[in-house]
């Protein structure tokens, strides 16, 4: 999945960039208010984070502009300030969540997979989605079947998660590329393919009763074998 951070302390950022990528998300880093507008107005993110405090644009003007224009991806507030009235502005103001510095890597993560989960008849637990007899644990990153289990890199964690969400739904080679690799990134169409490659073996490893199909020309689903 990928997402927008916001967060002008570059040190900061860098720091939560790290945390994020470990966390199996591909993340794009700005550093003021009106950069997050640009980005989110014009980019295809799974969720955003933003900083109340910036320059330019404070988080809680990007947040309303935003749902204003009816985008409505989560976002989750972080910010140094505590004060319930501040909590309530963001909160009402269409944030999903909030979170105040200093705080845990792991409820930042923790937070966000809640925030993007979609709760959808693939989520079988809190942190699990399933198809067949294949499960994906969103907070282990591991793919397992009854015949044995992968702990997933980031990108084959990551289009793994697009495809079993998706269900059958078709996803185009650019979809991955823009979303996981990014806007700016100078790998070629073809490197889906090979992540598509490593996935489908680990697939047959595991007996998987599903399987990734290709639809010439449009894109790549997941189906239950015949």
């Amino acid at each position: 999945m990928r997402l927008l951070l916001a967060e002008d302390e570059r040190s900061l950022s860098k720091a939560l960039v790290k945390i994020l990528e470990r966390g199996n998300y591909s993340v794009d880093a700005v550093y003021n208010g009106q950069d997050a507008l640009d980005y989110l107005e014009a980019g295809n993110y799974d969720g955003a984070i933003l900083d109340v405090m910036m320059p330019k644009m404070d988080g809680f003007t990007v947040l309303e502009k935003i749902r204003a224009q009816g985008i409505l991806i989560p976002v989750l507030m972080l910010t140094a300030k505590s004060e319930i009235d501040d909590k309530v502005h963001g909160l009402d103001a269409g944030a999903n969540d909030y979170l105040t510095k200093p705080f845990a890597p792991q409820e930042l993560l923790a937070r966000i997979r809640a925030m993007l989960r979609t709760g959808t008849q693939n989520v079988v637990a809190d942190s699990n989605l399933t198809m067949g007899n294949i499960t994906l644990d969103l907070s282990g990153y591991e793919l397992s079947s009854p015949y044995g289990s992968f702990h997933l890199a980031n990108k084959e964690f990551q289009m793994m998660e697009m495809l079993m969400r998706s269900g059958k739904s078709l996803i185009p080679a650019e979809l991955f590329l823009e979303k996981i690799w990014g806007f700016e990134t100078d790998a070629e169409i073809n490197v889906v393919w090979v992540y598509i490659s490593y996935l489908r073996k680990k697939l047959t490893s595991l007996r998987a009763d599903i399987q990734i199909k290709a639809t010439r020309g449009v894109g790549y689903s997941l189906e239950l074998k015949a």
